[in-house]
């Protein structure tokens, strides 16, 4: 049996500009789930989130020309597309929507509960950062690139990353520690007694 092997970034690339689908399809099942994530963790809207993703793949179909492997990962650049396209749409909505509630699970609520508060305070200290602070939290610590991608991406020097880094961290945490004290879990059911 034949070992299957994934083909590379520029390997799709290549296939997706000699016109081949299922290039552009992988390319799209790759790179949909972390494009999707950084614009939902930078604007806090799914709806935006959907359709940042979207243009940012319709934006490779019309000029995937545009991409050169010399100054760059593939990853790099398509968060770079969509980071600018983010940026459009939040400067024309002029606001931040909230991300919708997750379901409730059906084991513990209360612990469901203090869970969702928790969350919901780490995406009201992120969304409450500056736009260039918040870029690098995400990139770093939400999206796992290193310093080097995300300087690619936001088009700035490793250590102006490390900086804004540094201090949007720094600016989440004080966020977090003056927010109101959330449970850490419910209380266990008393056991019965035979």
């Amino acid at each position: 049996m034949a070992e299957s092997v994934t083909p590379s970034d520029h390997d799709l690339l290549q296939g997706l500009r000699a016109g081949d689908e299922e290039a552009f399809t992988l390319l799209y099942r790759r790179w949909q789930g972390p494009l999707y994530r950084y614009a939902l963790r930078v604007s806090g809207s799914p709806a935006l989130a959907e359709d940042v993703t979207q243009e940012v793949f319709m934006a490779l179909l019309r000029r995937n020309e545009g991409y050169d492997p010399s100054r760059g990962e593939l990853s790099s650049y398509l968060h770079g597309i969509a980071r600018n396209i983010a940026r459009r749409r939040l400067g024309r909505e002029r606001g931040l929507q909230r991300l919708a509630d997750e379901e409730a699970g059906p084991d513990d609520p209360l612990a469901d509960l203090a869970r969702r508060e928790r969350s919901d305070l780490v995406w009201e200290g992120l969304l409450g950062l500056p736009l260039h602070y918040r870029e690098a939290v995400v990139l770093c610590d939400l999206q796992g690139m290193s310093y080097e991608e995300a300087a690619a991406t936001l088009g700035c020097a490793v250590g102006t990353v490390r900086s804004r880094l540094h201090r949007g961290r720094e600016q989440l945490g004080t966020r977090l520690r003056s927010a109101r004290p959330v449970p850490v879990a419910a209380q266990p059911a008393p056991r019965m007694t035979r």
